[in-house]
Order: structure tokens, then C-alpha cells, then sequence
């Protein structure tokens, strides 16, 4: 439902292909959401068959045809009412935290590696992140993404720092 919503927010900013949906899901809201390619075409395919999103053929200029999404009024309608309704309860899932929960019984070194590979993903992450900045804040919308991505910067320098400790406290 979530991923469904999101992919009718962006189709809001503008028509896309699932391609771009993709690419536009991958540089604007990787730093809250995930999803793979087929759960978007998935998505995508939902909200066409449910009417909030309809298929127009553009023709390509000396390239195939694009197929592109365009917002339907049932699935601005649906957008709204999703954005002013309550906000659902969303539990994260870790693998990581669930190793380091149940992880009493790894020796040193073991222990500095797990901790080792999610710092280098954390400072990767960070710097993609960071990389995204830079929008014109001309209008609250752009700025209400940019505080999305501040949020996610926070996050996993809150991570950062969480590592650190860890570390420095059992090793």
C-alpha cells in the first residue's frame, strides 16, 4: 500500500515511464523506502488495473514508444486522502540488528567485521545521501522532500556514531 502511494506521489511531480519511476524512486526516496524494480512495475500495473493511474502511449522520436503513467483524478483523490490519513504503525526489519541481538556468542574478530561491513554500507549510504542535496528551495514541496532526505542524513549519522560506541565499549 505504501510503495502503491509513493509511486502515485511521484506520478504527481510528473508522468513517468516505469523506468523512470524506478530511476525517480532510486534518487529521491531511497534514503526511506525501498523497493526493486518488479515490486514497481508490480505497483504500477495495481494502480492501472485499480483506475488510479492510467497508460498513454507517447511516440519516440527515432526510439520505441514510451509508455508513460500519468496520474488519473481517482488516484490524485486516493494520493490526498492517503497523505491527511493516519499514519500507519511500520516495523522496521533488521538482519543486522538481529545479528548483533543474538551475536553474544562471536569472538572479536568476527564481532569487528559485522560491525566493520555495516559501517563501510552506513558511510556509503551517507555519501549518496549527501550527494542528493543541493534542490533550489523555491517551493515547500521541494522542501518537504529535502527534509525527508535531511532526516535520512540524521539517521544514519545517528548510526554512525551508534558503531562507533559499540565498538568502542566491547572491543
Amino acid at each position: 500500500m505504501v510503495l502503491s502511494r509513493i509511486i502515485l506521489g511521484l506520478l504527481a511531480i510528473a508522468p513517468m515511464t516505469g523506468y523512470d519511476v524506478k530511476r525517480h524512486f532510486d534518487s529521491t526516496a531511497a534514503h526511506f523506502w525501498s523497493a526493486d524494480k518488479a515490486q514497481v512495475y508490480r505497483a504500477l500495473a495495481r494502480l492501472v488495473d485499480d483506475g488510479l493511474a492510467e497508460v498513454r502511449t507517447v511516440p519516440g522520436q527515432g526510439a520505441p514508444d514510451r509508455q508513460e503513467h500519468h496520474l488519473t483524478d481517482a488516484g490524485r483523490e486516493a494520493l490526498r486522502a492517503w497523505l491527511a490519513g493516519p499514519v500507519e504503525p511500520h516495523a522496521d526489519r533488521d538482519p543486522f540488528l538481529a545479528r548483533v541481538f543474538l551475536g553474544g556468542d562471536l569472538d572479536d574478530d568476527a564481532l569487528r567485521d559485522l560491525l566493520a561491513a555495516r559501517r563501510a554500507e552506513a558511510t556509503e549510504r551517507l555519501a549518496l545521501f549527501e550527494g542528493m542535496r543541493g534542490a533550489d528551495l523555491t517551493d515547500r514541496a521541494t522542501q518537504l522532500r529535502l527534509a525527508t532526505l535531511e532526516n535520512g542524513i540524521a539517521h544514519v549519522r545517528a548510526e554512525l556514531a551508534w558503531l562507533d560506541d559499540t565498538e568502542g565499549r566491547l572491543l
